[in-house]
């Protein structure tokens, strides 16, 4: 599957969208870290996404450790209410940086 993906100021939006589980989180997973590996900060819009399982999640952490490595800038915005749940349950809205949107991030 694709993601769309535009710039905003100094990042690189990739939209996650529909459910990122274990049959697509790996191409998820191929976007985030392709970005990150061209040393783009990388901002992951998840405002349409409708379900995130752990294979998902994991694509994400997986991705803000690398942007650490790097010393690349990697935040989630406009996280939808299901991802965010999720999100929560795992405590890692205290770990990535998330923003209601990329002006707000900007």
């Amino acid at each position: 599957m694709k993601y769309p993906v535009k710039r905003e100021g100094k990042f690189t939006v990739l939209l996650l969208n529909g459910e990122i589980d274990l049959n697509c989180s790996p191409d998820a997973r191929k976007q985030i870290l392709k970005y990150l590996n061209n040393n783009e900060n990388l901002l992951v819009d998840m405002s349409a996404v409708e379900y995130i399982d752990s294979s998902g999640v994991a694509s994400l952490v997986e991705g803000f450790q690398l942007s650490r490595g790097l010393k690349l800038d990697f935040a989630l915005v406009g996280v939808s209410r299901p991802a965010m749940q999720v999100l929560q349950l795992a405590k890692l809205d205290k770990i990535f940086p998330i923003f209601e949107s990329i002006t707000d991030c900007l």
